[in-house]
Parts: structure tokens; C-alpha cells; sequence
């Protein structure tokens, strides 16, 4: 009876994770675990949001717009997006009539060197991303691609060897990012980047860190969010992580993992 009780209440500790871990989306379930920390702890920030419905629809593909607006947030820690619209004029495309809500996020973006367009000029918008699309922004924002390293016949080789090195791939496995990448695979990316030392460029020494260079050390998740994390127990005891602000002590997100059961 005693192993049967300790079966039933792992079982009902392990369900109600799945709900706490993620519980803003109504379809939190169907997001992956690998990738169900970057986005709880995005979505947190204010960086990464959902749909109306309440979904996040964590397998479904994104746009290079919406990529764009997520970047522009992270980048600029306008999470209310109450500056984004001063920016719809910055055109640098040819196709910016159509990109309607997204002009203001495209045009800081573009303006800052975070994004880039393709030979004839256009940015499509509404076009799916790669992973390697992804990165590439992303990386920008940490400092990288100052010289010009993300254009040319092998900028995705370059983007992975960057990412790579950078640690940002960490928990990507099996994943062609030559394809349409998918909203939690984006998130995962994004969360792991903003984490990773700033970097600085010069001639003499290429990329680095500002610890390197004796430059404060800083992150985009600290230098915008004052983002941290310590360990934790729930209020079984069980261990957890604890994602908040260092400065506001707003909690962004606080994940629990399962821990073993009594046997006997």
C-alpha cells in the first residue's frame, strides 16, 4: 500500500509539472521539454509572446518579421513595444508596404545591422525562417558579424561554427536548421544567446569577450532584464530553477523537475 501511495503521488508530481513549468499557454503540453525552459523564461520577460487564443503553438513556424519583433524586444528591452512604431520609416526594403505591424521592428532592425535582406533588395516579411536565419540575428546582437563574416557563399557555415563555439546550441540536436525553424527551436536559441558574454571586434584581435577586453562583463539577458537564476525547492521540496529580475525580484518563471519517490 505504502509503494502504491508513493507511485500515486510521484505520478500526480510528475503531471502537475508539466503545468507548472509552463502553464501561460493553454497548449503547454505540446511543448518540448528540451525547449520548455527557454520558452517559459522568454515568455516571462515579455520578450516571446503568445497568441490570443492562449496558445503558443510551440511546433508551428515563424516569420521573419515576427523573428525581427522578438529581436528588436530583446536587443532594446522595449517588451511593450511603446517605441517600436518611431522606427516604420527606417526603411532599407523594397517590400516594406506589406509588412504592416512588423515596419517599425524591421526598421530598427535593420538600421542596427541586425538583419539583413537578400541581393535584390527585399526582406520578406512574411517569409518563413531558417535556424541559421535565426542565429544569424541573433548572433549580431551579441556583437558578432562585424566583419562581415555572416555574407557570402558560406555565411551559414560560419553562422554554425560561431554558434557552436558560443555555446548557444547547447541543447539543439537533430535539428536542420537549413529549415524552417519553429517557434520553440527559435526561443531556444534566442534564450540560450542572450546568456552568452557580449562580445567586441578589432583587427588586431578579432572577437572578444568583455572580460578579455576588461570591460565589464555583460549579457543582453543581464544588461536589459537583470535576468539570473538559483536554485530552488517547490513547496514539496521539490528542486526547481528560479528565473527573475536582480533588480525588480520579478519572477520570470520557475521550472520543477521530478524527484524520486519513496519505494518502501
Amino acid at each position: 500500500m505504502k509503494k502504491l501511495l508513493a507511485m500515486v503521488l510521484a505520478l500526480v508530481m510528475t503531471l502537475s509539472l508539466a503545468v507548472s513549468a509552463n502553464a501561460a499557454f493553454k497548449d503547454a503540453d505540446k511543448v518540448s521539454d528540451t525547449y520548455e525552459e527557454a520558452v517559459a523564461v522568454l515568455n516571462g520577460m515579455g520578450v516571446f509572446k503568445g497568441y490570443e487564443d492562449g496558445s503558443f503553438q510551440p511546433q508551428g513556424n515563424i516569420t521573419r518579421a515576427e523573428v525581427a519583433a522578438i529581436v528588436y524586444r530583446v536587443y532594446t528591452a522595449d517588451v511593450k513595444d511603446a517605441k517600436a512604431s518611431m522606427y516604420a520609416t527606417y526603411n532599407k526594403f523594397s517590400d516594406m508596404a506589406g509588412a504592416g505591424w512588423a515596419q517599425g521592428y524591421i526598421g530598427y532592425c535593420a538600421n542596427a545591422a541586425l538583419v539583413k535582406g537578400y541581393p535584390n533588395g527585399t526582406f520578406q516579411p512574411s517569409g518563413k525562417v531558417t535556424g541559421y536565419e535565426v542565429l544569424a540575428m541573433i548572433l549580431r546582437a551579441i556583437g558578432y558579424d562585424q566583419n562581415n563574416e555572416f555574407t557570402g557563399a558560406d555565411w551559414a557555415l560560419h553562422v554554425a561554427q560561431t554558434a557552436q563555439q558560443a555555446g548557444v546550441l547547447k541543447n539543439v540536436k537533430g535539428v536542420d536548421l537549413n529549415a524552417p525553424a519553429t517557434r520553440e527551436l527559435v526561443a531556444e536559441i534566442l534564450f540560450r544567446a542572450i546568456q552568452q558574454p557580449m562580445v567586441t571586434y578589432t583587427p588586431a584581435f578579432g572577437y572578444v569577450t568583455d572580460k578579455v577586453a576588461n570591460i565589464a562583463q555583460n549579457t543582453l539577458a543581464k544588461k536589459n532584464f537583470n535576468l539570473d537564476s538559483k536554485d530552488s525547492e517547490d513547496k514539496w521540496g521539490r528542486p526547481s530553477t528560479k528565473w527573475y529580475n536582480t533588480k525588480t525580484s520579478k519572477t520570470y518563471a520557475c521550472l520543477l523537475y521530478t524527484s524520486d519517490a519513496a519505494d518502501d
